[in-house]
């Protein structure tokens, strides 16, 4: 689940450096504003990036021009309003989540807890969607959010149904950082519980990533394994129990399944 990270060098991104010219120096300054936690000024943004002051100003006022950044009366910068546009055409045209909706709301019907839905993109894995609990006391977590994945249930469950070359190159790029007492901070840890999660089918969050909050989760993918995702059930630690998570485990194995079998005829046969 998304939390308040520590503060541990100077970015919560764990992406290896790209070469991709102005557009992709453009789309990290963007990156770095998306994942702080308030505004940034100016040298906040040039101490998180690799850029010259001289070419970081240009960008950020190319970025302010054409409205994917705003820059706000105390001279911080945060993302501007055009970004919306683009959200809600990627997410009108978002096949995935269309597909997989109706199996998160059985699972939810059939738990009561918040469920969500998450792909994986690097190390991080993105939430795309989020059936709220029908409990008072809910979930924190926003559609959009980026998690890190060793410390997430559903960002276990997708590393699990990785081909293990792949999942050798991502874990390699993991900044391992602890985010709770519980959280796995080693690459050998991380492989054993990914072999357990192929094991049983199933991936946990013990209180990882945020003191508390506990889940049960279960990979979804495509034939390939070019898409990976993973699907969960959360809720806070004093109301689920990890014996409640235990016996949802099946369900929401059942859910993957299901979304993987709507998935087929658009995403190729399953194998």
């Amino acid at each position: 689940m998304p939390a308040a990270p520590e503060t541990a060098g100077p970015t919560a991104r764990s992406r290896p450096p790209t070469d991709t010219g102005t557009l992709g120096k453009a789309i990290a300054v963007l990156d770095i504003v998306a994942s702080a936690e308030a505004p940034m000024r100016f040298t906040e943004i040039l101490d998180r990036c690799d850029q010259p002051r001289g070419t970081l100003h240009r960008q950020l006022s190319n970025l302010v021009e054409e409205g994917l950044l705003s820059l706000n009366r105390d001279h911080s910068y945060s993302l501007g309003l055009r970004l919306l546009k683009f959200a809600a055409k990627a997410w009108a045209g978002n096949q995935f989540r269309t597909i997989a909706e109706p199996h998160l709301r059985t699972l939810h019907d059939r738990t009561g807890e918040t469920v969500h839905l998450g792909v994986l993109r690097g190390t991080e894995v993105i939430y795309l969607d989020k059936v709220e609990s029908r409990q008072a006391v809910r979930m924190y977590s926003q559609i959009g959010n980026a998690s890190p994945v060793f410390c997430t249930g559903v960002g276990k469950a997708a590393l699990s149904a990785l081909p293990d070359a792949v999942l050798d190159t991502v874990i390699a790029q993991i900044a391992f950082r602890r985010f709770t007492e519980h959280t796995i901070v080693t690459a050998a840890d991380l492989r054993a519980e990914i072999a357990e999660i192929r094991a049983t089918g199933n991936a946990y969050d013990r209180e990882e990533h945020e003191i508390g909050i506990r889940c049960v989760a279960a990979p979804v993918h495509s034939a390939d394994r070019s898409f990976v995702a993973g699907i969960s059930v959360t809720g806070p630690a004093y109301r689920v129990s990890m014996e409640a998570l235990q016996s949802w485990a099946g369900l929401v194995r059942e859910a993957a399944n299901a979304i993987m079998d709507d998935m087929a005829p658009r995403l190729g046969p399953r194998t």
